[in-house]
């Protein structure tokens, strides 16, 4: 993805690949609909969200608030679909360190929902559904954690695919949409069983074997390329330290097809790939690096291809796509604007027109740790 942190203002770009990276907060679980717990009344915090007893994940502090009216700021290009009107544009946290990146808008994360859920793969979720049918059974079924869940697609997704009940815990630094992926998370799973949600805001690459205790799956979805090589040494250590496996879905593999062709894609292409390795993020050697992590682990580790596939159909999708491809690109290789601002304004005129396709390459990692304990 473009690394939003650092993303110009003449850029106008949305990232390829948006996930949430750092951050602090506390623990929070989530009553059924969405509704006010005890002792919260309606539209006080983050609605439908009280205070839980689950532990705070480490290196947690206290929760912080948006500034007033909820947009301290300026739209910060990068994050999220902005400057259309009735948008609500991607923004920092007031007490946000200055060096964060942005939260991501939900109407970014909400555009490429039907593309994420067409492209994950199919083929990984046999294996998985063995792997958890041979783990020991639990009073409440499966434990899930779904690490930078943004709104909560992975969910949305997953679920509604699994037997049994499942009781998934949501990470995400950002309240707002924490609060998105609790209220329209499933409640049901492929056989009727009860689906139950609770929510934790952190730091997902502090996750730590005791953050995952009890973990049956950890999930997560266009988030290993937004790692460090360090970060995501972390996570393959506290999955296999949990004894749980782990499907992380959507990472960016370097690899773009724009039809037809143009001889500025191969130039734009790597400029972005050298964008998002920018201050020391895996972006696409994340699988490899991932693939690698979880082997040194013992876990077994298969790979498949999630690409999106965007045409006619997916406009409004390819359209900030493009604009955030580009717009990276050049970030990364100012000399390009003048060739870049031409190619974007004849390839966003081809998407209007129905005469763009896009292939965005991505692959799908499913990691089968040893069980704890010895369990088949």
């Amino acid at each position: 993805m473009t690394n939003p942190a650092t993303t110009t203002q003449q850029s106008g770009a949305i990232p390829a690949q948006p996930g949430p990276r750092g951050g602090t907060g506390v623990t929070d679980s989530v009553t059924p609909g969405g509704k006010p717990g005890p002792g919260q009344a309606a539209g006080a915090g983050t609605a439908g969200v009280v205070p839980g007893d689950n532990a705070v994940l480490p290196g947690l502090g206290s929760s912080v608030a948006f500034g007033p009216g909820q947009v301290p700021g300026a739209v910060i290009p990068g994050a999220g679909p902005s400057g259309k009107p009735g948008s609500r544009p991607t923004v920092k946290l007031r007490e946000a360190n200055p060096d964060d990146p942005p939260r991501y808008a939900p109407e970014w994360l909400e555009l490429r929902e039907p593309a994420d859920a067409a492209g994950r793969a199919h083929d990984l979720l046999d294996p998985l559904r063995i792997r958890l049918a041979n783990m020991p059974g639990k009073p409440g079924g499966v434990v899930i954690h779904d690490l930078g869940c943004g709104t909560g697609s992975m969910g949305r997704w997953l679920a509604p695919r699994l037997d049994g009940a499942q009781h998934w815990i949501l990470h995400d630094r950002d309240p707002y949409l924490l609060h998105f992926a609790a209220v329209s998370s499933p409640r049901s799973a492929a056989d009727g069983s009860r689906v139950s949600v609770e929510t934790r805001r952190g730091d997902v690459a502090r996750l730590t074997p005791d953050a995952l205790q009890g973990a049956s799956l950890v999930t997560a979805s266009a988030l290993l390329d937004v790692l460090t090589r360090e970060e995501v040494g972390t996570l393959a250590a506290a999955c296999a330290g949990a004894g749980c496996p782990a499907l992380l879905t959507l990472s960016v593999a370097g690899r773009v097809e724009l039809t037809p062709s143009h001889p500025l894609d191969a130039e734009l292409a790597q400029a972005f790939n050298d964008h998002q390795r920018r201050d020391g993020l895996l972006g696409p050697d994340a699988v490899t690096a991932a693939a690698e992590a979880f082997s040194e682990h013992g876990a077994t580790v298969r790979l498949h291809p999630s690409p999106w596939r965007l045409g006619p159909e997916q406009a409004a999708l390819t359209e900030q796509w493009l604009r955030g491809w580009v717009g990276a690109a050049v970030e990364e290789r100012p000399e390009l604007r003048a060739e870049a601002d031409v190619y974007l304004t004849n390839r966003l005129a081809a998407c209007a027109a129905g005469e763009l396709r896009v292939t965005v390459h991505h692959v799908d990692l499913l990691a089968l740790s040893r069980p704890a304990g010895g369990a088949s």
